[in-house]
Parts: structure tokens; sequence; C-alpha cells
């Protein structure tokens, strides 16, 4: 084991005490077992039921979002919102090299081409800056549209993720779409709880979307939601996701081609309980940032991913990056942090080397690239901040 690779383990293992300890888990100390028991008792557990209804208006809420539509997970949230985005077959859509494969699946469900952008070395999401100069030598704005003069189709929708919970540059991306024509919508899968200033991710852009997957903040075992600020989009996105369904008593008439996307009652009784305790697990999380770091303040070759300036992170996944000049230390991290038994994991593979993906077009990826080479998520469950 190198020196590297037995101080971050023994640096992990003094914060979060003794293994095994998984990534992240979920924590149920609230009112779960009572909601899902009233779900179960109302059998109402489908997509029609009061903790539906509730869990929407608690998200809208908390996020400061005029409209939240809960649907079945979030991939199926950025489906709904590029296709209420118009995104239509043989469009291009600007993603994150550095994402979730949902991101890039998304898109093509959609029709769409994914075109991915470059990573910022400091909130780990899309770079504005070196993204606007891209823009400027390989699109120009024609007739209201944005076209990409190397494929000649229509750039439609600029996606910025909120990577591992830490807001991107959003004014940024907010100015380049506003310049090149292009639909704002947030993946914010994994930034529940963050912040720009006092609004909340996923309310700046047209829509925005977000996971409750098992490993996120909060968790309802499977879903996701939409949110919206235009009530004629949110009415949208609830009249698709409800496999687009006109209201009847008995009836059943469709009016246009839907998806069965919504998210189950009990999945939601799950959600509202764990909205519920949504502050204490947020304080806890940044706990546990300022415990790892202090660990690591020590520690040459590496830091910490901070909350960028103006911002206020859910800390969603803590992360380390190494420093360029000890990239090669990665993987016997990796084996040692696990060996020992604190499951540690790279970045996802870059959206351009998986093979569904590798003929897309992008933009130059060197800072995606070196991230991918350098970044370590290390122990996140909320319970380990306490």
């Amino acid at each position: 084991m190198s020196d590297m690779a037995r101080s971050i383990t023994e640096r992990i293992a003094r914060v979060v005490g003794s293994a095994p300890v998984a990534l992240h888990e979920p924590q149920f100390e609230g009112n779960e077992r009572s909601y899902l028991r009233e779900c179960i008792d109302s059998t109402f557990v489908s997509s029609v039921g009061k903790f539906v209804d509730r869990f929407e208006a608690d998200l809208a809420t908390f996020t400061g979002a005029r409209h939240a539509v809960a649907v079945a997970n979030g991939t199926a949230a950025l489906h709904v919102a590029f296709r209420l985005a118009g995104v239509v077959g043989g469009d291009e859509v600007l993603i994150p090299a550095l994402t979730f494969v949902a991101t890039a699946n998304a898109v093509t469900y959609a029709g769409a081409t994914p075109h991915f952008i470059d990573s910022d070395e400091r909130t780990l999401g899309a770079c504005p800056v070196a993204l606007r100069e891209y823009l400027d030598s390989v699109a120009e704005v024609h007739s209201g549209q944005c076209v990409n003069r190397k494929t000649g189709r229509v750039i439609r929708v600029l996606a910025p993720m909120h990577t591992f919970g830490h807001p991107v540059d959003i004014e940024g991306m907010l100015s380049i779409a506003h310049d090149f024509r292009l639909a704002l919508v947030e993946d914010a899968a994994e930034s529940l709880g963050s912040t720009v200033g006092a609004r909340h991710t996923g309310t700046f852009g047209l829509m925005g979307t977000s996971s409750f997957n098992g490993n996120k903040t909060i968790t309802t075992g499977g879903g996701g939601a939409i949110f919206t600020n235009d009530e004629t989009l949110g009415k949208r996105a609830k009249h698709l996701t409800t496999t687009a369904k006109l209201p009847h008593r008995w009836e059943y008439t469709h009016d246009e081609v839907g998806y069965n996307y919504r998210m189950p009652n009990l999945n939601a009784a799950l959600g509202c309980a764990q909205l519920e305790r949504l502050p204490q697990m947020l304080a806890a999380k940044r706990r546990l940032y300022e415990r790892y770091a202090e660990a690591f303040a020590d520690v040459p070759g590496t830091r910490i991913v901070a909350e960028p300036t103006g911002c206020r992170s859910n800390y969603w996944l803590q992360t380390l990056v190494l420093d360029p000049a000890v990239e090669h230390e990665r993987d016997a991290v990796l084996a040692a942090t696990n060996d020992a038994g604190y499951m540690t994991r790279p970045a996802w593979t870059l959206m351009h080397r998986l093979i569904p993906y590798a003929g897309c077009p992008a933009m130059n990826l060197s800072v995606a690239e070196s991230l991918g080479r350098r970044i370590i998520n290390i122990p996140s469950s909320s319970f380990l901040g306490c």
C-alpha cells in the first residue's frame, strides 16, 4: 500500500469510525413506517393518493418552485422535461461529459443527440467560459434557433448538472442560454437542498429535475420530480406523466402519447417523511464535510470539494480530488479504502467514452478528462456527521 493510500484510508477511518462503511445509505428515523402503514391501510398504493399530492406540495414549498410533479425516477423526469422544452428527433442537447448516464439516456429517449461539454475545476459542473468560447466557434443563431454549423442540427437545450450536489455556475449558464436561444433544463438530480444565493437549484431554468433514488440525500425508494415556475408546463408535465389521460369518472380517453411515469403513493409516503427530516440531514452532511476538511487539511496532493462561493451545497457525496501530480495514485487509494471496508468510488465513466455515445459531438473535454482521473467519492451518509 502506498503512503498516500494509507494516509487517506486512515483519515477516512478517523472521521467515520470502524468499517464496514457504505458510500451512501438512506436514513429512516422519522414517520416513514407510520406513513407507509397509513398508505397500505388506505389501499391507495399506486399513482393516486393523498401522499403524492402532499409530496408535490411539500417539494414546491421546500424548493420555492411554483409547480412540482412527482414521477417514477429522475431519468423519467429528464425525459419529459426535454420533451416539454421542445426537443424533437434530430436535435442536439448540450450536457456535461462528467455526469451520470441517465442524463445522456434521457436525451436519447427524446430522439435527440447528446452534445458533450467540458467541466469547471472548481464547481465540477459545466464551465460557462469554455462553453461560450466553443459555441462562438461552432454554432450560430438562425431564425431564433441555435444551429450546429458542423452537423446542421438544431441545438435545442442546455442541460447543466449540479455535480455531487455542488451548484454549477448557473448565472453563466443562463447567460449562454439567453444569447444562443437555448432552453435551460437543470439536471438537479443530486442537489436537493443546494442553493445559489437564496434560490434553490432546479428553479432557475425553464424546468429542473430531481432524483430520489435510494442513494440520494432523501429517498422515495425510486422516484424523481420535475420543477417549473410555468403553470402551463406544470400542467403539461402532470398530464404527460399520467399517460395523457383526460380526467373523467370512468372513461379512459388519452389525447396524445403519454407516459406511465407517475410516482406511486407508497413512494410518496416515504418521501413525505424524508422531507420532514431533510433540514437535519443537510446539517449533518455539512458537519461531515467540515470533519473531512479538517482531517485532510495536512494530506499533500488532496482537496475536499467545497461549495462554490455564494452557494450552499447539500454535500450529497463528499468528494476528494487528487492533484494532477498524484493522479496515478487514484486506483491504489480506491483499492486500499475498499479493502479496508470503506466504500469509495471514482467518478462515472465520462459519457463520450461509453459505447452508445462514442460518436456524439463534443467540445474539448480536457478538464473533464482530468477530473475523471482524479475524483474519489468517500463515505457520505448523513448519519456519519452525527
